[in-house]
């Protein structure tokens, strides 16, 4: 699949999430809630500095296909010729005009309106394939989480077609192994090894639940997640997918004084995605469809009507049926490596949310290879290498995910946050 480009868009379902959530949830009037947005496109905001930097790569991403069908892409993120800099104000009344349309008609013209038909035409007009009955046909769904028992919590995550199986079973692993070692270095091992066991499953069987070749409880199953923590030992392994029958955005999460919590997540895929702006409207289109197989025979191979394996996670621990708070991590394919690092960080070695963020990260990326922070202390890197792990340290830590916690005490109902360290995140009382 091309990563970029109209051909890997696939029908938008940010506007009508938030009309759906609007309309069950919500309390203010749908146009109201999209004000502040609409002010913002209207007047500029000043770009914060992580931002700038993503900008400047997405900058020189795109420009290595010329114009054509990207042409507008620098049209409106980089009017003056160049992505705007940290401190530059950037505005768009195309966006903020659109964000009216979608505001004053719950995101029907979005779907059925004009805007469909603007999308709809420059899909044509350079050979993409989104067209405007495929907007109309769109419905949000409601889905059931799915959930596994880790150190006295369930951690649920959206099911398939999201990657949050994977989160679920290496947690799952790790609970299957007993308590955690009081040895650092293993503590980390095991973390890692486990990770990389969730991860080589979820990359060969999580598509479209539909579509999937075995089904979520046979991948949470007891037995199975047992099986795959057998296979955890002293050394670092080469992880391949397991059989059960035999045997990535931008994340907020809130909560108020009523106990309503809510982790919510939306994302255009690697940065800017597809590198598609429909002209004339702001919408910057995703490219969600670049993680589809070509492989007619792989479970998440490309299919019509089919959705492909999403790596935009929301997370969420609860704790005998009460509400302990929302958590997630952004970054793509980093997201359930993120979702582990912390669910450990805070239930296993009781930090709080703010510590749990603030912990130097691993990302595994292929095999034996461990990618680590700058500022990962050495004596663990080394001890892992001898335990067989590749590890490479990596002078930025834009890749390492993004997040943001929420905690309710139980007894008190008092709330702690946590915001990451690694981008401009904040914590907002209010």
């Amino acid at each position: 699949m091309p990563a970029h480009g109209l051909v890997p868009v696939t029908v938008p379902g940010a506007p009508g999430a938030w009309a759906a959530l609007s309309e069950r949830f919500g309390k203010l009037p749908f146009e109201q809630l999209l004000a502040p947005a609409i002010e913002l496109a209207d007047e500029g905001f000043a770009v914060s500095a992580v931002a700038s930097q993503l900008w400047k790569s997405a900058e020189e991403r795109y420009g290595q296909y010329g114009t054509g069908e990207f042409a507008h892409w620098f049209t409106h993120f980089a009017p003056d010729g160049q992505a705007p800099k940290a401190g530059d104000v950037w505005r768009s009344p195309d966006m903020a005009n659109t964000l009216r349309e979608i505001a004053n008609s719950h995101a029907d013209a979005f779907y059925q309106g004009g805007l469909a038909d603007a999308m709809d035409a420059f899909s044509r007009q350079h050979g993409g394939f989104l067209r405007k009955e495929d907007l109309q046909s769109f419905k949000p769904e409601w889905v059931k989480p799915i959930s596994v028992r880790y150190r006295g919590h369930d951690i649920w995550e959206i099911p398939p077609n999201g990657s949050g199986l994977i989160v679920l079973q290496a947690l799952g692993i790790l609970e299957s192994m007993g308590d955690d070692s009081k040895d650092q270095v293993e503590s980390l091992h095991r973390r890692i090894e486990a990770t990389k066991l969730g991860y080589v499953d979820g990359l060969n069987y999580i598509t479209e639940r539909s579509s999937m070749q075995l089904s979520v409880e046979q991948m949470l199953s007891r037995e199975y997640l047992s099986q795959r923590a057998a296979l955890i030992d002293q050394d670092a392994i080469d992880p391949i997918h397991g059989n059960p029958l035999k045997g990535g955005t931008v994340y907020l999460a809130t909560a108020d004084d009523e106990g309503n919590m809510v982790s919510f997540i939306q994302s255009n895929f690697e940065g800017f995605g597809s590198g598609i702006v429909v002209p004339g409207t702001g919408i910057s289109l995703q490219n969600r469809g670049w993680s589809f197989s070509l492989d007619p025979q792989h479970p998440n191979a490309l299919a019509p009507g089919k959705r492909t394996y999403h790596t935009i996670i929301p997370g969420f621990i609860t704790k005998d049926n009460q509400a302990v708070g929302p958590f997630g991590v952004m970054g793509g394919y980093m997201q359930p490596q993120g979702h582990v690092q912390v669910v450990t960080a805070m239930l296993e070695d009781q930090l709080n949310p703010q510590a749990a963020l603030d912990m130097p990260r691993w990302k595994w990326t292929k095999g034996k290879t461990i990618e680590v922070e700058a500022d990962f202390p050495n004596h663990l890197a080394l001890a892992l290498a001898r335990r067989g792990h590749d590890i490479v340290k990596v002078a930025d830590s834009i890749s390492f995910g993004r997040g943001q916690i929420i905690l309710r005490h139980p007894d008190t109902g008092v709330l702690q946050g946590g915001t990451e360290p690694r981008t401009d995140g904040a914590v907002l009382p209010w």
